[in-house]
């Protein structure tokens, strides 16, 4: 009995290890530089759903907390077995050391006296993710590559942006976030501006990127409260929209990249 456990186990196991396989074989280069893009976003979500858990202002954060989790583990197992060249080898595994620490860390009960180090390591993740997607990006060779990475990266920023927002919120008023958060919001308004000047546009992603720059001027203007006032559900509305909206985008861009 205990030897054919013993079998059924090691085919089981084998069966996962060929599936994960299949399903990086049937990524195209462009799915594959979507969800390299998609674990950026993944690292800055995770730890704004961290931050509004512990200050209990949003009832649904637990939930997205650990659904962002759980996406950020499939998408790593799908990108270590897409992983080519030695270089992209080397960074996916970094990017494996540094998740399972931060992993650990958040999906503990949330307290103030770690949100500092889920904060350096979301940043540190955030480095790690985004050097894979470039190499990725070289590997496409491809300016539809370049388009897939940049159009991924807006998601990132807007849930950068939320991240800071919800930092702040939960009573760390570190003049460092309102730096990153405005340099945040720069970056992704010029990335905006170039999407929208993109040669590869199709009229589909013309009127897609045209929603979410109408999305983005509301946000800048809701977001100017009196200071020391927050309202994290008005923030994290408009980000989840912005985000819900390049995700589709990057879908787009992705689609043309083969």
């Amino acid at each position: 009995m205990a030897g054919q456990t013993s079998r059924l186990l090691i085919t089981l196991f084998l069966l996962m290890f060929l599936a994960a396989d299949l399903a990086a074989a049937q990524l195209t280069m462009g799915e594959a530089i979507n969800k390299a893009g998609r674990q950026r976003m993944l690292s800055q979500r995770i730890a704004k759903a961290y931050a509004m858990v512990g200050n209990k202002n949003v009832l649904s954060a637990r939930i997205q907390l650990q659904e962002a989790v759980n996406l950020f583990q499939k998408q790593l197992d799908e990108l270590t077995a897409f992983a080519k060249t030695k270089e992209e080898k080397k960074v996916i595994g970094e990017v494996k050391a540094l998740w399972k620490q931060y992993r650990k860390l958040v999906t503990d009960k949330p307290e103030r006296n770690k949100a500092q180090q889920v904060m350096a390591l979301s940043e540190k993740l955030l480095a790690k993710a985004h050097q894979f997607v470039l190499l990725l990006q070289k590997r496409s060779g491809t300016s539809a590559g370049q388009l897939v990475n940049v159009s991924g990266r807006q998601r990132m920023l807007s849930q950068r942006i939320a991240k800071y927002y919800a930092f702040k919120a939960w009573g760390f008023d570190d003049p460092a976030y309102d730096q990153e958060m405005t340099k945040a919001m720069t970056e992704f308004r010029s990335a905006l501006d170039y999407l929208k000047n993109a040669p590869e546009n199709t009229s589909e992603i013309d009127a897609a990127l045209a929603r979410v720059e109408k999305d983005w001027n509301t946000f800048e203007m809701s977001k100017r409260v009196r200071k020391g006032s927050y309202i994290p559900s008005l923030v994290m509305r408009s980000m989840e929209k912005i985000l819900q909206q390049m995700n589709y985008i990057t879908a787009l861009y992705a689609a043309i990249v083969k």
